[in-house]
C-alpha cells in the first residue's frame, strides 16, 4: 500500500470553518498533517486543501476565520433548498438520485459562472498554482453524475477545478473545465474517502459526515477502507460543534465559532490522531 492520504470533505463555509479549526488543533498538537502523500480536497476542502498543499500554514487558515476574513456570500433560498431536497431525495438509487440533482442543476435559475469563478479566487488567495506535491480535487460530471478527480496532468488550471468542486447544485451553475461541466464534488459523497483507497494511513476530516440522498456515509466508506487494510481515522463534528454550527452551512455569523469548537475538538482527538497518522 501507498502512504499517507488527508482526505478534506465539503461543508459550506461554516463546515469549512470548523475543518480550519481541526487542522489548527492538530497542528499545535504536533501533527504534521502537511506531511501527507497525497491532499484530497472536495468543496471547502478544495479550498483549503490547495492553500494548505501550496504552503499556507492551518494556523493563518484558522486564524482568518476568526478574524471575520474569508467570508462567502451564499445566500440560499427556500425555493433553491426545496429543489435540491426534490431532486436529491427522488429516487432510492443513488445513480437516479444524481442525475435528478445534475438535471436540476443545469436547469437551475442561477448567476453566471464567474460569479463561482470570483468567490473562489478570493478564497483562494494567492494561491494559482498546482503545488509540487499530489493535490487531488473532486468534482462531479453534470452529465454522467460520475465523481472524477482533477489533478495537476488533467488539463484544468487550480482554479477551474477547485471552482468545479464547489458549485453547489442549484444555488451556482455548474462550472465548466476541461471542455465538460462540473458541478459540487460533495453531490454524491461529501468527502469521497473511497478516493484514498489505497494508501496505508488515511486521515479524513468531514464536515458533513453524509450526502442528501441515498448515497453513502463517510463512516462507510470510513469502514470500507479499514476492511481493505487501511488504519483510519474520521473526524466529524461533536455534538458540541454541531450546536455552535447550526443547520444553516451558509450562516457566515456561525464561522468564528465553528472554527474554535474545530480547534477545541482536534485538541482534545490528538493522541489518537497521531496514533494512526505517525503511528
Amino acid at each position: 500500500m501507498l502512504g499517507t492520504a488527508l482526505v478534506l470533505g465539503g461543508g459550506g463555509p461554516v463546515g469549512g470553518a470548523w475543518l480550519t479549526g481541526v487542522l489548527a488543533g492538530l497542528a499545535e498538537a504536533g501533527i504534521d498533517i502537511g506531511s501527507a502523500d497525497v491532499v484530497i480536497g472536495t468543496s471547502a476542502g478544495a479550498v483549503f486543501g490547495s492553500r494548505l498543499r501550496s504552503g499556507v500554514p492551518p494556523a493563518d487558515l484558522y486564524e482568518r476565520q476568526l478574524s471575520g476574513a474569508d467570508a462567502v456570500r451564499l445566500p440560499v433560498t427556500a425555493r433553491q433548498t426545496a429543489s435540491f431536497l426534490w431532486a436529491a431525495l427522488g429516487s432510492r438509487d443513488p445513480q437516479r438520485s444524481i442525475e435528478r440533482l445534475a438535471r436540476a442543476a443545469l436547469r437551475a435559475r442561477t448567476g453566471p459562472e464567474s460569479g463561482v469563478f470570483d468567490t473562489v479566487s478570493a478564497l483562494l488567495g494567492d494561491v494559482r498554482d498546482w503545488p509540487e506535491r499530489e493535490l487531488r480535487i473532486a468534482a462531479v460530471d453534470a452529465q454522467s453524475g460520475q465523481t472524477e478527480v482533477f489533478h495537476s496532468r488533467s488539463g484544468a488550471t487550480l482554479l477551474e477545478a477547485v471552482a468545479a468542486s464547489c458549485a453547489v447544485p442549484v444555488v451556482w451553475p455548474p462550472v465548466t473545465a476541461a471542455g465538460r461541466r462540473w458541478m459540487d464534488g460533495g453531490s454524491r459523497s461529501t468527502a469521497n474517502l473511497q478516493l484514498a483507497r489505497g494508501y496505508r494511513r488515511v486521515l479524513a476530516v468531514a464536515p458533513i459526515p453524509r450526502a442528501v440522498g441515498p448515497h453513502p456515509s463517510a463512516s462507510q466508506q470510513a469502514a470500507e477502507l479499514s476492511d481493505d487494510g487501511a488504519r483510519v481515522i474520521l473526524l466529524s463534528p461533536d455534538r458540541a460543534a454541531r450546536r455552535m454550527m447550526g443547520r444553516n452551512m451558509a450562516d457566515d455569523t456561525r464561522r468564528s465559532a465553528a472554527a474554535r469548537a474545530g480547534h477545541a475538538q482536534a485538541s482534545a482527538l490528538a493522541p489518537s490522531v497521531a496514533d494512526v497518522w505517525q503511528g
